[in-house]
């Protein structure tokens, strides 16, 4: 199957958080992604699946790399632990910074746009949380 034939997935926006989190999958760093799942329910998507695989998309839309989900956990944001902060590749050094990173982006204008208001974000809020490998390199 190719990359036309994959569902897609963009990480962030467009710009320079999508193309540090798309470097950080081609190096290897990043094997880990979390979502908040108020925007799967908005959006109407369902939720990834084990085996799943995705056409990860660079801030030009181009293919750049194809996952495949590992794993798939709906969870508080409080339960996400420091291994899998640092599986996010964004150089986390524990739970808390991830933790801060994420409330922050989670409220940020563009969530905000998308969800036509601002999210309530605290250790309860439900995100879905991912692990995956890369199997396809695009480029």
């Amino acid at each position: 199957m190719g990359h036309d034939d994959l569902p897609t997935l963009e990480l962030a926006f467009p710009g320079p958080e999508r193309d540090r989190g798309v470097a950080a999958i081609l190096s290897g760093r990043k094997t880990a992604l979390t979502g908040l799942l108020e925007i799967y329910e908005h959006a109407g998507e369902a939720l990834p699946r084990v085996g799943q695989r995705f056409s990860v998309l660079d801030s030009e839309g181009a293919p750049a790399v194809t996952i495949e989900v590992v794993e798939v956990r709906v969870v508080r944001m409080r339960e996400i632990d420091d291994d899998f902060a640092r599986a996010e590749g964004r150089g986390y050094a524990d739970a808390a910074q991830w933790r801060a990173a994420h409330e922050e982006f989670f409220r940020s204008e563009g969530v905000a746009g998308f969800l036509g208001r601002r999210p309530v974000i605290d250790g309860d809020t439900l995100v879905v949380a991912e692990r995956f490998r890369a199997v396809v390199e695009a480029r």
